[in-house]
């Protein structure tokens, strides 16, 4: 039933691609009448929903057509994606200069179901939370921050346990024939997350220099330049290639911090703030560390649950990541941030 459905959404979609502006009834006919109306009509009302399908007119006069959301809204098939190897997929190689200043400004990234289950969730973490004292909430913020630096870390390699993170962050003790780097990188994200937890307004506005200030406690002792690079930058398994001019850098984080502040779902601010710092790239490295916490501080700044990432894999990470470096498509990394929300929700405060 769930693969007739999508194929009903695929073929309607692919109707008003091949013939824009037609109402239900002449899709109905496209369809040879081999589905019943009322079908149609409710698959069309789901397009709409999801934000795939965009309308114009009123009653009889109703007409429908591609959203400009569908290119990045549209779920993709990660392991599909994946069977082709890096050199072989088709895949948007430069940076879309039109992707943030343009086209994310006219995209609703939640669908209506989606926005009420992140709703519906909120409202348990605040029902949650007012029951709390300061110091009850202080205890349990303490421990979703062990379990973001452990996982924030893993993702970029580190091989410290979540118990050896506890213990390096709770006592300062290492771990034995771990190397430096990864308890300064751990403790580093400690120090980042007490930051914003004691300065919850600090990232907002968002601005350029305070995400610089947010990457520089993250990297400090750890050999990593401060600031926007000015070199070009690779990324591994993908072709996809940043920006490699530190003016055309910046002027794309102010692009996104203006994006990000006109916004007025803090869902959203969270969400873009995770995907379009590491689409960037605005730092040699360190960016998608810095990407988890500002969007972090961006939902604690608004009474928002953060979210720990504990239990998601750390590849499924890396291709919903390569997926929107390489098709500017958030489908994948939104289910993550979705079910991590979700998770958060239900196991802290």
């Amino acid at each position: 039933m769930a693969k007739l459905k999508l194929d009903l959404e695929k073929g309607v979609l692919d109707y008003i691609q091949k013939y824009p502006n037609s109402s239900s009834s002449e899709i109905h006919v496209g369809f040879g009448k081999l589905v019943a109306f009322a079908t149609i009509k409710r698959t069309i009302k789901e397009l709409i929903d999801k934000k795939f399908v965009a309308i114009t007119g009123k009653g009889k006069s109703t007409r429908y057509f591609i959203s400009k959301s569908l290119d990045i809204l549209y779920p993709i098939d990660i392991e599909t994606y994946f069977e082709k190897e890096i050199d072989n997929r088709k895949i948007k190689i430069g940076f879309e200069f039109n992707l943030i200043g343009e086209t994310l400004k006219e995209v609703s990234l939640f669908s209506d179901a989606e926005m009420l289950k992140l709703s519906m969730l909120q409202n348990i973490f605040i029902e949650n939370t007012s029951k709390l004292s300061k110091n009850e909430y202080n205890k349990e913020f303490e421990r979703l921050a062990i379990d973001l630096s452990w996982k924030s870390s893993q993702i970029e390699g580190n091989t410290y346990s979540l118990l050896e993170t506890e213990k390096l962050l709770n006592e300062k003790e290492t771990a034995a024939g771990k190397t430096k780097d990864e308890a300064v990188m751990l403790l580093n994200h400690k120090e980042a997350l007490d930051f914003i937890l004691n300065n919850p307004d600090y990232l907002n506005p968002l601005s350029v220099s305070r995400i610089e200030d947010i990457h520089s406690i993250l990297v400090d002792g750890l050999g990593i330049d401060r600031n926007i690079r000015n070199r070009r930058v690779g990324i591994s398994g993908t072709n996809y290639k940043p920006l490699d001019n530190a003016f055309q850098i910046k002027e794309a984080l102010v692009d996104m911090c203006v994006l990000i502040n006109e916004r007025v779902s803090v869902f959203e601010k969270a969400l873009l703030a995770l995907v379009l710092l590491s689409y960037i790239q605005p730092f040699s490295d360190g960016n998608k560390r810095t990407a988890r916490i500002i969007s972090n501080a961006l939902l604690i700044d608004n009474k928002y649950c953060p979210i720990s990432f504990r239990t998601v894999d750390s590849i499924d990470y890396k291709k919903a990541m390569l997926i929107f470096y390489e098709q500017n498509n958030i489908s994948a990394f939104k289910t993550i941030f979705i079910e991590q929300f979700e998770f958060a929700v239900n196991t802290y405060f």
